[in-house]
């Protein structure tokens, strides 16, 4: 099954590749690699800003890292031509912008972690860190960057 058909299966529908708001490219492909840049949390088109254990609640959260995972599926989309270009996810770093006593941001990066399950099957589950921010690019409550290997064109 190509993962168009899979996205379909499970109802999902990719968001619109963001541009960067920075001096970087969204992805950026070395040998059997790519690298993708943090992705921020949007849901529904809307970023999800504020801090775990303050004003956003762990579901909030799974959530927010779920959007920085579409996102990162979207840019991957935008940057290979196609998701079956995919060979592994390889791993995710979960940034969870969170109050000093906060800790669950494993709970958090899940949402990301989870889809790429969803998505990719055996060759989704990969390595992944989940840390504590202080804070985050636009007051956002999660950013997560991905390093994927992937199959030539």
């Amino acid at each position: 099954m190509s993962i168009d058909a899979r996205l379909a299966e499970l109802g999902i529908v990719l968001p619109a590749a963001a541009a960067p708001v920075a001096a970087y490219v969204p992805v950026v492909i070395a040998g059997n690699m790519a690298f993708v840049s943090g992705q921020i949390s949007f849901v529904d088109g809307q970023l999800v800003k504020g801090k775990l254990g303050a004003d956003v609640s762990v579901e909030q959260g799974i959530l927010a890292a779920q959007g920085c995972g579409l996102m990162i599926l979207a840019q991957l989309k935008a940057a290979l031509g196609s998701l079956d270009r995919v060979e592994r996810v390889v791993k995710l770093g979960a940034f969870v912008n969170s109050t000093d006593s906060f800790t669950d941001q494993p709970k958090v990066a899940n949402g990301a972690s989870e889809l790429m399950v969803a998505v990719f099957g055996e060759a989704g589950k990969h390595a992944r860190a989940a840390v504590s921010a202080n804070s985050l690019p636009l007051g956002v409550a999660v950013e997560v960057d991905a390093v994927v290997a992937i199959r030539p064109a």
